[in-house]
């Protein structure tokens, strides 16, 4: 059977409950989010992806925030350390009740590949030779197409990191969704996919059209993942 995933990113929390970044208050950004990314996706997703930039201030009461949201959904959830989050505390904090990155995630026929490129005190991302090949190893100890979510494009890693070459030398990987440019994009590297996601919160200058003409407002990415490889995405937009 085929199976969905919604994907949110970027939501920058903060340990404020009243917290603004970019002018905008963060956690109800995140509530409009959850209720519009959930009832605009055709199907109930079996997923909840959040690829990265979870925290802006790195803190403990910022993930006991985003733990208190996500524990009422009955999704199971992935989540992704980005440039502004501190990963040991987010997997202190939801390592129990969520998938953090690294992380294998079987999703019906799929395997999720969820990989960590948050550098301490980097924008850019890397992802560390030992993260690299345990990576190469559960995919060729795993089945059926590959799905890799990472909170980096490609572009953004120093240094320069031939990552998506070693894994596309699966033959399996399909799709690349990411996060960090608060903006769309859809673009393909060697006849992969690669998604990018709005952010929750504000959006950068797009360097592709928004295919609904809104790339000024929050939004997020359902997709459908059919056995035999194929998939559907839909990107959403709504009112901030």
């Amino acid at each position: 059977m085929s199976v969905s995933l919604l994907q949110l990113s970027d939501p920058h929390l903060l340990a404020d409950p009243k917290g603004r970044h970019c002018d905008v208050a963060a956690r109800p950004a995140l509530k409009r989010a959850l209720s519009e990314g959930f009832s605009q996706c055709p199907k109930s997703p079996d997923l909840l992806l959040i690829s990265g930039d979870l925290c802006q201030d790195e803190s403990w009461l910022g993930y006991v925030a985003l733990r208190d949201l996500l524990q009422q959904l009955p999704q199971p959830v992935a989540l992704l350390p980005g440039n502004h989050d501190q990963p040991q505390l987010l997997r202190s904090c939801l390592g129990r009740s969520a998938h953090v990155a690294p992380a294998l995630v079987p999703l019906g026929n799929w395997q999720l590949l969820l990989l960590d490129s948050h550098c301490a005190g980097q924008i850019p991302g890397r992802l560390e030779q030992s993260q690299l090949r345990w990576a190469e190893e559960v995919l060729r100890d795993s089945s059926g197409p590959v799905l890799v979510s990472v909170h980096h494009p490609i572009e953004d890693f120093a240094p320069a990191s031939p990552w998506l070459e070693r894994l596309a030398g699966s033959g399996r990987l399909k799709l690349v969704l990411f996060g960090h440019i608060h903006q769309h994009r859809d673009e393909q590297w060697g006849g992969i996919q690669l998604l990018g996601c709005p952010s929750t919160l504000v959006q950068f200058s797009p360097r592709q059209a928004c295919p609904l003409g809104r790339p000024q407002d929050p939004g997020g990415r359902w997709l459908q993942l059919h056995p035999d490889g194929r998939w559907d995405d839909l990107l959403m937009r709504w009112a901030a």
